[in-house]
C-alpha cells in the first residue's frame, strides 16, 4: 500500500524499546563482527533491520554505505519494506546475485571492455546442447540433474579440469551414474557453448565480480568505499563462491559484518551451501560477538516443543552444535495431531477433511498449507481438493510474475493507465475488471480445473489486489501497475484465496496459521535417496523447517501403503519415533479431540446466544439461512461460504459499508466481492425491522 509521505526515522530510544533483550543486544552492537544465531520464528529480520535503523539514527551508519544481502528476491523486498517503514532510506537490500550483477554492469565496460554477455536464466538448453556434443543422453530428467551438477561445480569454484578429482575425493555421487570424467567433459562443453553464444549464467555473474575485484585494486577500492557496513541473512546457506565474493567486498582487515543464520535450517547442501561459514564465524573473525535469538514469537508451545524434539533426535539428546533451542512466547494452542492412513488417496481425503474443519473454525484458506517432500506427492492432493471445490496455490511451479497471463496483464494495465484515461471510470475496482476482461478474466471462475483455472486465479489475484488498493484514496490503474512492478521485483505475489501446496524446500521462509505435513514416513522423510549420516541429518533439518512453518495448527500424517490394497510397508519417520502415537493412543486422542471440538463449538454457540440481544441473534439466524441457500445453489459445503464464527461477528458488528464488512475476520476480498452486497442488504433489512418494532 502506498502512503502519502515517507515515514520519519525513529529515535534510538524508540527503536531499542521495541525489541526484546536479545534483539536489543543485536541492535546495539554497531561496530565489529557479529554472529546472530537465530532460531525459527525468533524475529531475526526485525533484529537486523532495527540494527541498521539504530546505526543510522545514532549517526554510526551512513545509510547509502549499508548493504544487506539475502538469498531470495522476496526476502530482500521484505527487508527493504521494513527499512522504509522504520524511516531508513538509501540502504541497499539485495540478493547476492542482484548486488553482484549491479556492480558487474557498472564496471564491465572498464574492467573487461565492450558489452556484458547476455544473462541466461536457465541452463537446461545449453546443458542439453553440451550433452549431445559429448555423446551423452539429453533426456529431460538427466539434463535437469546435470544442470544442478554444473551449478554445484561452479559455486565450488571448480574448473572442468578439477571436477573429477574433487568428486572422487568427496565421494560425491554423479548424476545418472555417469563417470566423473564424462560430467567433466560435459561441463567443459557447456562453458564452450556459452562462449560461442556470448551468454553468461548466474554463477558467472559472481565469478566475474570475484575476478574483477581480485585483479583490479582500483575497482575493489571503489566498491569498498561505497559499502562499509554489511549484513548477510541466512548465512547457513552461503556457498564457497558467495563467501569469496563477500571477503572481497569486505577487503583485508575490514570487520564491519553482521551475519544471521540458523544451522538447523541448512537444507540446501546439495546446491553447494555450507553451514561451516556460520559455525566457523568466530574463528574467521577473531573477537566476534555471538548472540542467540531463542524466543519464538511465531508458533504455539505445542509446535515449538515438537520442533525441539525433532532437532534433539532419538532419546531427546542435546541439540546439534550451533542449534538454538526455541522458547515459545505465544499462548497455548491445540495439540499437534498425528494421523495414519491406509493409502495415499485416503491421506488426501483426510487432508480435505482437515481443511474443511479448519475453514469451518474460521481459518482462512490462504492461511492453510500442505507440505511434502517431493513434487510427485502433490498430484493426488490437487485432485482431492479440486473435487471438494477448494482452491489451491501450488508453490514451486512457475513464479507468479513469470506467468504469461500475468506479464500480459501488467502490460495492459500500464498501457490503459497511460492512454485510456478518457475511457476510465476512475473507480479502480471497475477499471481493473474492464482491462483484465480483455485478457480473459470473468466474474465467475471457470468450471474447468488445471491450467484454465490457474490462469483465471492469476488474473483474479490482480483484481483482488486492485480491490485492496481501491480503498486508498486516489489509487488508480497507474498505482496498481506500480504496485505490481514493485512486487515483481521483490517476488511478492498477491494472496490467493486457496490452500497452499508446497514442497518443504519451497516453503522455507514462509509461515501459515495451519500446516499439514504429509508423507512423514521413512522412505519419504527421510527420502530413500539420502545415504550416510550427513544426508540423514539434512533430512531431519528439513522436517524441522516444515514443523516451524506452523503458527497454531499442525498435523502430521503418513499412509501405510501407496495404493489401496497395496502392501502396508511404510512406517512413521524415524525422526518422530518417540512422538508418534500407537494406533490405540491415536484412536483415543482423536476421540478426545473430536469430543472436545464439538463441546467447544457448542459452548461458543451457547455463549453467543447468551451474550447478545434478540435482534443480533435474529440477524445471525437470517445470515445462516442465506448461507444455506447459497451453499445449496452452488453445491458447496456451507462452511466454504462463511463459517459460523464469521457470521456471528457480522451479526454483532452490523456493518453498513463494504470497508466495514472487509474488516471482519474471515471476509477477504473475494468473498467481499461475491457476497458483500447481499450481506449488507440483510443487515440493513434487519436494522429497519428492528427500528420499526
Amino acid at each position: 500500500m502506498k502512503t502519502s509521505s515517507a515515514p520519519t526515522l525513529r529515535s534510538p530510544q524508540e527503536l531499542l524499546a521495541a525489541l526484546d533483550p536479545d534483539q536489543r543486544e543485536v541492535a546495539e552492537h554497531l561496530e565489529g563482527p557479529m554472529c546472530v544465531l537465530a532460531g525459527a520464528g525468533t524475529g531475526k529480520t526485525r533484529a537486523i533491520t532495527y540494527r541498521i535503523a539504530h546505526g543510522v539514527a545514532t549517526g554510526a551508519y551512513e545509510p547509502t554505505q549499508v548493504l544487506a544481502v539475502t538469498f531470495t528476491a522476496r526476502a530482500a523486498g521484505e527487508m527493504r519494506s521494513r527499512l522504509r517503514d522504520l524511516g531508513v532510506s538509501g540502504a541497499q537490500a539485495r540478493t547476492f546475485h542482484s548486488a553482484a550483477l549491479r556492480q558487474l554492469d557498472y564496471f564491465y565496460p572498464v574492467a573487461v571492455g565492450g558489452r556484458r554477455p547476455e544473462l541466461v536464466e536457465h541452463k537446461a538448453g545449453l546443458v542439453a546442447t553440451a550433452a549431445r556434443r559429448v555423446g551423452l543422453p539429453s533426456d529431460r530428467a538427466l539434463v535437469r540433474d546435470l544442470s544442478a551438477e554444473v551449478e554445484w561445480a561452479k559455486v565450488q569454484m571448480l574448473r572442468p579440469e578439477d571436477y573429477s578429482e574433487r568428486v572422487r575425493r568427496l565421494r560425491r555421487e554423479t548424476p545418472g551414474g555417469l563417470a566423473a570424467e564424462e560430467v567433466a567433459r560435459l561441463y567443459e562443453a557447456y562453458e564452450s557453448a556459452k562462449t560461442e553464444r556470448d551468454v553468461m549464467d548466474f554463477e558467472d555473474v559472481l565469478l566475474s565480480m570475484v575476478g574483477i575485484l581480485r585483479s583490479r585494486s582500483d575497482i575493489a577500492a571503489q566498491v569498498r568505499g561505497q559499502y562499509k557496513h554489511f549484513v548477510v541473512d541466512e548465512y547457513q546457506d552461503v556457498s564457497p563462491l558467495q563467501h569469496r565474493l563477500l571477503q572481497l567486498w569486505l577487503g583485508p582487515q575490514r570487520r564491519q559484518l553482521c551475519v544471521v543464520g540458523d544451522v538447523s535450517q541448512t537444507i540446501y547442501s546439495f546446491t553447494g551451501a555450507s553451514p561451516a561459514y556460520l559455525t566457523g564465524f568466530t574463528q574467521e573473525f577473531s573477537g566476534a560477538r555471538t548472540v542467540r535469538l531463542s524466543r519464538d514469537y511465531r508458533s504455539t508451545p505445542q509446535v515449538v516443543s515438537l520442533a525441539n524434539t525433532v532437532l534433539a533426535g532419538r532419546g531427546g539428546r542435546s541439540l546439534p552444535s550451533g542449534a538454538v533451542e526455541l522458547v515459545a512466547q505465544r499462548p497455548s494452542g491445540p495439540a499437534v495431531r498425528f494421523d495414519t492412513y491406509d493409502d495415499d488417496e485416503a491421506e488426501a481425503a483426510g487432508v480435505v477433511a482437515h481443511v474443511q474443519r479448519l475453514a469451518a473454525a474460521g481459518v482462512p484458506l490462504s492461511e492453510i498449507a500442505v507440505l511434502y517432500r517431493t513434487t510427485a506427492q502433490s498430484e493426488v492432493l490437487e485432485q482431492a481438493l479440486a473435487q471438494a471445490g477448494i482452491g489451491v496455490l501450488v508453490r514451486g511451479g512457475t513464479r507468479f510474475f513469470q506467468r504469461p497471463e500475468v506479464r500480459r496483464a501488467m502490460v495492459l494495465l500500464r498501457g490503459a493507465a497511460r492512454t485510456e484515461t478518457a475511457n476510465l471510470s476512475g473507480d479502480l475496482s471497475v477499471d481493473v475488471r474492464a482491462v483484465l476482461a480483455r485478457e480473459g478474466w470473468s466474474e465467475a471462475p471457470p468450471a474447468q480445473r488445471g491450467a484454465v483455472r490457474e490462469r483465471w486465479d492469476s488474473l483474479n489475484a490482480i483484481v483482488e489486489l486492485g480491490d485492496q488498493l481501491a480503498q486508498v484514496r486516489g489509487a488508480g490503474l497507474a498505482e496498481l501497475a506500480r504496485e505490481l512492478e514493485e512486487r515483481a521485483e521483490a517476488q511478492n505475489a498477491p494472496t490467493y484465496d486457496g490452500v497452499t501446496l508446497s514442497t518443504i524446500h519451497a516453503a522455507k521462509g514462509l509461515e501459515w496459521d495451519a500446516v499439514l505435513i504429509i508423507g512423514t514416513s521413512d522412505g519419504l522423510l527421510p527420502i530413500s535417496l539420502a545415504e550416510g549420516p550427513e544426508a540423514i541429518e539434512e533430512e531431519k533439518r528439513l522436517l524441522y523447517v516444515a514443523v516451524t512453518r506452523a503458527r497454531e495448527h499442525l498435523v502430521l500424517s503418513y499412509a501405510r501403503a501407496r495404493h489401496a490394497g497395496g502392501r502396508a510397508s511404510r512406517r512413521p519417520t524415524r525422526f518422530l519415533a518417540s512422538s508418534w502415537p500407537s494406533p490405540e493412543e491415536a484412536k483415543d486422542t482423536r476421540r478426545r479431540q473430536s469430543s472436545s471440538s464439538k463441546a467447544s463449538r457448542r459452548q461458543a454457540m451457547e455463549e453467543f446466544l447468551e451474550d447478545n440481544d434478540a435482534g443480533t441473534v435474529a440477524l445471525f439466524e437470517a445470515l445462516r439461512q442465506w448461507r444455506a441457500g447459497v451453499a445449496k445453489e452452488r453445491s458447496h459445503p456451507a462452511y466454504t461460504v462463511f463459517p459460523d464464527v464469521t457470521l456471528q461477528s457480522i451479526a454483532i458488528i452490523k456493518p453498513t459499508t463494504l470497508p466495514q464488512l472487509s474488516a471482519v475476520h474471515g471476509v477477504g476480498a473475494v468473498k467481499l466481492k461475491e457476497y458483500g452486497a447481499d450481506i449488507l442488504r440483510l443487515v440493513s433489512a434487519h436494522g429497519a425491522a428492528g427500528s420499526g418494532a
